[in-house]
């Protein structure tokens, strides 16, 4: 019971945080005149395209994850590993971060496979996709370093953060304390049951990251990722040709802007709620889009991805135990 009250406070407050990030972005602004631009002047195709796109992304995500799996000694169903992807997705929307244990769940209990292993995948899966973001952004910061530069000043309290994280003598002497005591009382942490049990949960863990290195088709675990990521970045692009101001915008702006607003998904809030619309809307104003009209690519490129995951999410919910009722 406790438990449950603690994850509906993490539930509610997360949301609230969400819910004044998007009231800050957005208030102010002509309601009107957003609700004229959506009815009358958006080229809606180019959203489902959008959203198909996301879509190939997801089943990319099932077939890698799928790949991942394979070394542990078992082969799911391609059907419900994709299933249980979407699920995952759905309890981000939740609790942010919940997603990777709940896919792992889903897949657990209908798979039977251990989920302390599964774990040791995702965990895997989510360092190859902070690689991907990084050399994306890498690519960003050579190509469009003058942007860059005047996207954080214009937001220099980004760049106070930045700079209050990489420099932090709290942060340093926190780690540097942490490291000493473990290091002095090493060996009776050793002996303690405590270790032992960590030690074994560590070792199912371990077996789950090791699975790339005993990977039948590293190519095709390869191809995956840089497809997902692609497909990650055109769904974002595509959007750009839904309006007028933003459809001469060149490949790299597109870029860009999904790379600043991929960091914007890393703050603790569902979905990103407001902080993915913040860094998108600034990263086209390096780019001369009237900032008004930024909010309304935003609001709609977001609403779309995040209807699509909500829905394909309950299906999967609703699905799962009617596709396992023989084998559950």
């Amino acid at each position: 019971m406790k438990e449950k009250i603690i994850k509906l406070l993490k539930f509610l407050a997360f949301l609230a945080l969400g819910i004044l990030l998007f009231w800050l972005v957005y208030r102010g602004q002509d309601i009107e005149r957003i609700k004229s631009i959506l009815k009358n002047d958006v080229n809606y195709l180019w959203i489902w395209i959008s959203l198909f796109l996301g879509l190939l992304s997801h089943i990319s995500r099932t077939l890698r994850w799928n790949l991942m799996i394979e070394p542990l000694g078992t082969k799911p169903r391609t059907l419900n590993t994709f299933l249980a992807v979407m699920v995952g997705y759905l309890m981000n929307l939740a609790l942010p971060r919940m997603g990777e244990i709940s896919r792992c769940g889903v897949l657990a209990r209908y798979e039977k496979i251990s989920f302390t292993k599964l774990i040791g995948t995702v965990v895997t899966e989510r360092i190859i996709d902070v690689i991907m973001l990084l050399i994306l952004t890498f690519i960003v910061i050579v190509t469009q370093f003058g942007k860059i530069i005047q996207f954080l000043n214009n937001n220099p309290e980004i760049s106070a953060k930045i700079n209050s994280i990489a420099f932090s003598p709290v942060a340093i002497s926190v780690i540097v304390i942490i490291i000493i005591v473990l290091y002095l009382l090493r060996k009776r942490i050793k002996k303690s049951a405590a270790f032992s049990k960590v030690n074994s949960i560590l070792s199912k863990f371990g077996e789950g990251l090791r699975t790339i290195k005993n990977m039948k088709n590293k190519w095709a675990f390869i191809g995956h990722s840089v497809f997902i990521w692609i497909m990650y970045y055109l769904m974002l692009y595509v959007v750009f040709f839904s309006f007028d101001f933003t459809s001469g915008l060149p490949a790299i702006a597109g870029l860009t802007t999904f790379v600043l607003a991929s960091f914007g998904m890393v703050a603790p809030v569902q979905g990103g709620i407001g902080t993915w619309h913040f860094m998108a809307v600034q990263a086209l104003v390096v780019y001369g889009i009237d900032k008004s009209d930024g909010l309304i690519f935003a609001f709609l490129a977001h609403t779309s991805m995040t209807f699509m995951m909500i829905v394909i999410g309950i299906l999967s919910l609703l699905a799962l135990p009617f596709i396992n009722r023989r084998t559950s």
